[in-house]
């Protein structure tokens, strides 16, 4: 009798594979990309997306370096003590309180004026663009 066993060899790279330490910054610092997912980076890499949240974790507790050309740009941020608001003998009546100022950011003679209740990342978007401006 004969048997039916059928083999099939498939080409390519078979078993652990070595990244080197500048690669894995590389693809880490794409998942720092806003809208960007460990998931989307994983594939096109060709890793697991568990494997890859390993790195990032490196990245977080500085194991691992990120390339500089790809970390975020940080911006100085001054703030100013708010002022008092004024005794209630001196404050008009049925006059409405002022609105919180906000934020106010200032680059190369350029003011740029956001609501107090602006983001964190949409201050930073605000700032990078200014920073590539000049």
């Amino acid at each position: 009798m004969e048997s039916g066993c059928r083999m099939e060899v498939l080409a390519g790279p078979t078993g652990r594979r070595r990244w080197p330490d500048e690669v894995k910054g590389r693809i880490v610092a794409e998942t720092l990309v806003a809208g960007v997912t460990v998931n989307e980076v994983a594939a096109r890499h060709g890793l697991s997306p568990h494997h890859l949240s390993e790195w990032r974790g490196r990245a977080r507790r500085g194991e691992l370096a990120l390339p500089a050309e790809d970390m975020p740009a940080f911006a100085m941020l001054e703030l100013e003590a708010p002022s008092a608001p004024p005794p209630v003998e001196e404050a008009h009546a049925g006059a409405r309180p002022e609105p919180d100022e906000g934020i106010e950011i200032v680059v190369a003679g350029v003011t740029v004026r956001l609501p107090a209740g602006t983001s964190a990342g949409r201050i930073a978007e605000i700032a990078a663009a200014l920073r590539g401006a000049t």
